[in-house]
């Protein structure tokens, strides 16, 4: 396990109750260890988006740059590909998810 260290910080006053409220529901073992977890969600996520970053350089580097027309067809691509994935049914109580 990592060595843990102090911190003294100030959040937004709603990612403190949402913190709480993790703790009170049983999400979280504590404030602490709930910021710890975001922490290290932010770490991974501004990881992968320089890994995204350092592609996407080398593509355009050897294939030119993407052009707006190709981000729109490969998205329709991507939609006309896509399964729809939704909750139990809206009569069981349950809202499905939303696309």
């Amino acid at each position: 396990m990592n060595a843990k260290r102090r911190l003294s910080a100030s959040v937004d006053a709603d990612l403190l109750r949402a913190a709480e409220a993790a703790v009170s529901g049983g999400d979280a073992d504590s404030v602490s260890a709930w910021v710890n977890a975001a922490l290290r969600l932010k770490l991974t996520h501004d990881a992968r988006l320089a890994a995204l970053s350092s592609f996407i350089r080398e593509y355009e580097a050897e294939n030119g740059e993407i052009t707006a027309e190709e981000i729109r067809q490969a998205g329709r691509r991507a939609s006309a590909t896509a399964i729809p994935v939704r909750g139990p049914s809206a009569t069981s109580g349950s809202r499905s998810v939303p696309r």
